[in-house]
């Protein structure tokens, strides 16, 4: 299959079981996100439209997405701990050519000439994998208090590291869904690799994950 999907000129970078625990993650995350900005902005008892759209209210949506996601990463660290230790491996990786690689970024990201490097993610991805993870722990973990405790002074700590947490890791969510997404030039076709099949032509992948293309075709032969 792999052999086939080289000679019609694209590349799998993600399987099929990634890309299901992807999508759960953000369509929960998401929801957290769309209910939590809702009900931070003094809209509790206005139903926004997903509220209206299921009948169920906000603050429901928001308990139940939440703990969906603490399921999600219960799964992460149990049933595949291996890809999670993979996954953390290569965000923590770092190279030689990863400043110079930062330096490039902004202009890169426009007219898509990135400089080399070997890694799964680029330098960029790296750091914003390691950011989103850690302030989505911190967002499980202070939720999950939340629903236990009822007022007192940790409820109101918890609460405060639940909020900053959230402003934190919302612009980061929002620019990995921008570049995901593949409307920055630089970042064109890259959309493919995780929601269209988990294929991307092999041009694209050459001109982003250069190491891992390499490795995967030398993998394949």
């Amino acid at each position: 299959m792999a052999r086939n999907a080289r000679q019609a000129g694209v590349v799998e970078r993600y399987s099929r079981r990634t890309r299901w625990f992807h999508a759960l993650t953000y369509v929960t995350v998401l929801t957290l996100l769309g209910t939590g900005w809702w009900l931070a902005t003094g809209h509790e008892g206005h139903p926004s439209v997903l509220a209206e759209a299921t009948g169920v209210p906000d603050v429901t949506l928001h308990t139940y997405a939440g703990w969906a996601l603490a399921g999600l990463a219960a799964v992460a660290v149990t049933v595949a701990a291996r890809a999670t230790r993979v996954f953390l491996a290569e965000s923590l990786r770092a190279e030689r050519g990863d400043a110079h690689w930062l330096r490039r970024w902004p202009a890169a990201a426009l007219n898509g000439r990135f400089p080399r490097h070997d890694g799964h993610f680029d330098p960029g991805q790296r750091i914003a994998n390691l950011v989103v993870t850690a302030l989505l722990a911190v967002l499980i973990g202070s939720g999950v208090g939340l629903a236990a405790i009822d007022g007192g002074t940790a409820f109101v700590w918890l609460q405060r590291v639940h909020r900053w947490s959230t402003y934190l890791v919302t612009p980061v969510l929002l620019g990995h869904i921008v570049i995901a997404s593949g409307v920055l030039p630089g970042y064109r076709g890259v959309a493919r690799s995780m929601h269209i099949g988990g294929r991307l032509r092999i041009e694209v992948a050459r001109r982003i994950w250069p190491g891992w293309l390499e490795r995967h075709e030398n993998r394949d032969r």
